[in-house]
């Protein structure tokens, strides 16, 4: 029986990002993949048009659909947008016993599009932060969640230790975007802390990595390995997701 790993994410049409991205990878690693739609977007890896957020009743419909009826190994969050629907993920998780939930605070897409309103990004640090196993956010989300700029991989362990401190979650700070000659991450659980690098691909932003990122490791927790196991795993898979990348229509993906 394989296990069962739980994506409350919006949806990228382009088939990038978001949930898509997360079915995908839960896919290829042998892991069921169930879903709860947050937003619908339109959307391409190069020009975002519109999002229409679901209707929180809707979302809180879908987890009760999913929670009843499958037993689910690890939870991923993505994109959760607004204060109602974050209270209600919340509120369902919550009622989980040994959740595994690995929280990617996504809060703007790759092309500069807000994906979460300011009072989603409090409600998301009062009430999913608290419940997460994992979370995994950029520099850019690392600094609002730290109000401290991060420009080089100190700064990265700085912000763990924060994000740590006040929240009681282990922290996965991804430094894609530093000035580095490597992409580097840095992994933070109170205890053990590890770098985790991997030679930088010039030329190539496909979109999706931190989706893909995030739910390899959820997948790697659904199958049993424990959290720092799990972390090293998703770099390896995403670090060969790099190795296939490909073309379909205008844009390179991940493979």
């Amino acid at each position: 029986m394989k296990p069962v790993a739980l994506t409350i994410a919006g949806s990228d049409c382009s088939g990038g990002a978001g949930l898509q991205a997360d079915l995908k990878v839960w896919s290829q690693l042998g892991v069921h993949g169930s879903s709860v739609v947050t937003c619908l977007t339109a959307q391409t890896p190069g020009f975002f048009s519109c999002l229409k957020a679901s209707m929180p009743r809707f979302v809180d419909a879908q987890l009760d659909s999913v929670l009843s009826s499958m037993n689910v190994k690890s939870v991923k969050t993505g994109m959760l947008y607004s204060r109602p629907i974050i209270e209600i993920v919340a509120k369902q998780l919550i009622k989980l016993q040994g959740l595994k939930l690995v929280v990617d605070p996504v809060m703007i897409s790759s092309t500069g599009t807000p994906l979460m309103r300011p009072s989603g990004v409090n409600a998301m640090i009062k009430s999913m932060l608290p419940l997460a196993k994992l979370v995994t956010p950029n520099l850019d989300e690392a600094t609002v969640l730290t109000k401290k700029r991060i420009k080089e991989p100190e700064d990265m362990r700085t912000a763990a230790r924060v994000i740590h401190s006040q929240f009681g979650c282990s922290v996965l700070v991804k430094g894609g975007h530093l000035n580095t000659s490597e992409a580097i991450d840095l992994f933070y659980d109170g205890k053990e802390e590890f770098l985790l690098s991997a030679p930088r691909k010039k030329r190539i932003s496909p979109p999706g990595t931190g989706c893909t990122y995030s739910s390899a490791i959820s997948a790697y927790l659904a199958k049993g390995e424990s959290l720092s196991s799990a972390v090293v795993l998703a770099k390896q898979y995403i670090t060969q997701s790099f190795e296939k990348v490909y073309r379909a229509g205008k844009y390179t993906f991940l493979g």
